[in-house]
């Protein structure tokens, strides 16, 4: 494997509390040495990013790439390609496909089309019940044993406590967190809350958008139970009112909210009441978008995250805007990256502060609506790295 000289940048890392200039080398696969004014070795790629931020890989801890089963949605290859182009080297793909990633095979299936067409890492979020119905608890010892990294009915509430709670007890020694969709938020936020404190099972909150739903994780934490929770770009930049003058494209679950939602997600992330920021990437086709009577919910998300999430916090600091999308999502999921520790994983992000115009017709997913059509982002993705593979670089960066 060629290596690869990253030459010039600014090394952002949470773990190693390093934010300086420095040189990173990548050898194998692996980083193999950070410092000051490395020399290029024979045949080595150099990337000059001389005022670029180098962080770890970026993790979107939910994604949906829609197969099994949607492929007029999204599919493996441009679900990932989406992926790097966005800057994330790994994600986390949910489990509402058809059929849902309930079983070791389901899992085996995914794990060789990500072989064959995958362009970043992909880590499966298995279903909590058999076949997202709600009724009987999935295998989760046999689903971790294939590959889970985690468990949740996204996009559907499991809505019977007494199932939830049976299916909490039953992973609890397993270290893949449970992952909760919760609608109505706030009533099935407290509830999840609960059973997390009475099973003692990791649980993670996605997608909050509401004020009180902040409110309870703050309280939750302060009586000792174990919740992280996440935020989109969408619920930390629209509001209810965005909503009504976008139409269509902007409709979603969780739905957009007011002012006031916005402003309390916004400082969940600033306080670290909020521990990720993640995508939801959810591509739907034109048709099903834009179908007047029954819209699809959601939208496309991994190519304008990194950009979004700089525009809704731009006070947010580099070392915890890193972390809120590198070590935090990694340490959640309990993978390898979120570091850029000599003898890791060779995963890097580079990005920029240039500005850029979101047009979605340049998508790489299938899935082409966002409520960022159009719309100025302050931050741009310039480089993806994955395992020392450079899987997506603008033009004339390498040499």
């Amino acid at each position: 494997m060629t290596g690869l000289l990253i030459a010039g940048g600014r090394v952002v890392d949470p773990v190693r509390s390093l934010d300086a200039v420095r040189d990173v080398r990548i050898r194998d696969g692996i980083v193999a040495e950070i410092g000051e004014h490395l020399e290029p070795d024979e045949g080595e790629t150099v990337l000059e990013v001389v005022g670029a931020v180098v962080a770890p890989g970026f993790v979107d801890m939910h994604v949906h790439l829609r197969e099994p089963g949607f492929p007029q949605k999204e599919t493996i290859a441009t679900g990932t390609e989406a992926a790097v182009r966005g800057g994330f080297s790994t994600v986390a793909c949910m489990p509402n496909t058809n059929p849902a990633l309930d079983s070791p095979d389901t899992l085996d299936w995914l794990a060789q089309s990500v072989q064959r067409f995958g362009r970043c890492r992909v880590y499966p979020i298995g279903a909590i019940t058999v076949g997202r119905k709600g009724r009987e608890p999935c295998d989760f010892a046999a689903l971790a044993r294939a590959g889970a990294v985690g468990f949740s009915d996204d996009g559907d509430t499991v809505a019977d406590a007494g199932v939830l709670t049976a299916a909490a007890s039953r992973a609890c020694d397993l270290a893949g967190a449970f992952i909760s969709h919760c609608e109505p938020e706030d009533p099935i936020v407290a509830r999840d809350l609960l059973i997390a404190a009475e099973s003692g099972k990791r649980w993670h909150l996605a997608h909050l958008s509401t004020r009180d739903a902040v409110e309870l994780v703050r309280a939750a934490r302060a009586a000792g139970t174990h919740v992280t929770c996440e935020a989109t770009p969408h619920h930390l930049t629209f509001t209810a009112a965005d909503a009504r003058a976008i139409g269509l494209p902007a409709r979603v679950h969780p739905p957009l909210r007011s002012e006031a939602d916005v402003a309390a997600l916004r400082q969940g992330v600033r306080d670290g009441t909020i521990d990720a920021l993640a995508s939801d990437h959810a591509p739907h086709t034109e048709a099903e978008k834009m179908n007047v009577a029954n819209p699809a919910p959601g939208f496309t998300g991994l190519e304008i995250a990194v950009g979004a999430y700089a525009g809704a916090l731009p006070d947010l600091p580099m070392m915890r805007f890193v972390e809120l999308l590198s070590t935090n999502p990694a340490r959640i999921l309990g993978i390898d990256g979120g570091t850029l520790q000599p003898g890791g994983p060779g995963d890097v992000t580079i990005f920029a502060q240039r500005s850029w115009v979101v047009d979605p017709s340049k998508f790489a997913s299938k899935g082409k609506s966002t409520p960022f059509a159009g719309r100025r982002l302050p931050r741009k993705v310039l480089a993806t790295i994955v395992g020392g593979n450079l899987r997506y670089c603008v033009p004339d960066l390498a040499r």
